[in-house]
């Protein structure tokens, strides 16, 4: 299970940090990732990282901007994005999944290879 939190509005140039508390998976053997889909949008992975190594990755649109992050304790990831833009607006998913799987569809494969979605947040910037 994968409980999202922290989406609201915000102004552009402001800050969120999104939180997924994961349960249920072997969560160092895993990764997770944020996926968003705008209006009219395609869903697009916006962050990764890989719950043993820590490694992460970052769509070109929020490298700079959004630092994906990890509580191993808690087995909970956040997405801390900064300097929020109009665009950035969507509504935002964590999911969970073996790297493979998760690396594939952020490299654009379809979504539906990823089994454990959570139940999106909406992320407003106006």
């Amino acid at each position: 299970q994968l409980v999202e939190s922290g989406g609201g509005s915000v102004q552009a140039g402001g800050s969120l940090r999104l939180s997924c508390a994961a349960s249920g998976y072997t969560y160092n053997r895993n990764c997770m990732a944020w996926f968003r889909q705008g209006p009219g949008k395609e869903r697009e992975g916006v962050a990764r990282i890989a719950t043993g190594s820590g490694n992460t990755y970052y769509a070109d649109s929020v490298k700079g901007r959004f630092t994906i992050s990890q509580d191993n304790a808690k087995n909970t990831v956040y997405l801390q994005m900064n300097s929020l833009k109009p665009e950035d607006t969507a509504m935002y998913y964590c999911v969970v999944d073996a790297c493979f799987v998760v690396n594939t569809v952020v490299a654009g494969y379809p979504a539906s290879a990823i089994k454990n979605w959570g139940q999106g947040t909406q992320v407003t910037v106006s």
